[in-house]
């Protein structure tokens, strides 16, 4: 009976050995898949991120990286003659890529490449194009046969400013009314002298 009783107690303990040995190598291989996935998910992931920088979730179409660039512009919006203040918290840091800031109507700050005036303008609620310039209360300056809507860049007029993107130290003027040329070249001149906030 000791001799039975001995393999039968080898057996067992081979029997244990073999089952733990199975559940070691099944647990290792569990480890080694899940380890593995995390590392594809996170590989996908910091790639994703790494191309995703210019189409970041509420970028403007066509921005590049947020804080890869800074530039301030001068700008000034006449209607009828009058000022219109963009100092006023309704159109104070509406976005982190384009805004007005600081209670300072009068000089736009761009955080990032590529974004444009109608970006900033859209932000703003306004609509802004080549035929108009449309509040967000619905008051609308339209051109007609006695009005129009003027841009000018850098004392030139320009058709459209939706598109553009501003440089440092752009002077831009949008006037509407039926001004004369020496009244326009009293608003360019009122442009040239507004202080540009840093």
């Amino acid at each position: 009976m000791g001799k039975k009783a001995r393999k039968e107690r080898e057996e067992k303990r081979e029997s244990f050995a073999a089952k733990r040995t199975r559940q070691k190598r099944k647990s290792m291989l569990m480890t080694a898949g899940v380890l593995g996935i995390v590392i594809v998910i996170v590989g996908y992931s910091a790639y994703t991120f790494v191309n995703m920088q210019g189409s970041v979730p509420g970028a403007p179409p066509g921005a590049g990286v947020l804080n890869d660039d800074h530039a301030h512009t001068s700008i000034l919006v006449r209607i009828f003659g009058d000022k219109f203040e963009f100092s006023s918290p309704a159109f104070q840091i509406k976005s982190s890529w384009i805004h007005f800031e600081g209670q300072d109507g009068d000089t736009i700050h761009r955080h990032s490449t590529g974004v444009t005036l109608g970006y900033l303008f859209e932000t703003l609620g306004i609509t802004v194009n080549f035929e108009c310039f449309i509040f967000p209360d619905g008051r609308s300056f339209c051109n007609s046969d006695d009005y129009s809507i003027k841009f000018f860049i850098n004392h030139e007029q320009v058709s459209d400013i939706a598109g553009y993107v501003v440089n440092e130290d752009d002077k831009i003027l949008i006037s509407y009314g039926n001004e004369s040329s020496g009244e326009i070249d009293a608003q360019l001149l009122e442009l040239d002298n507004q202080l540009i906030r840093r």
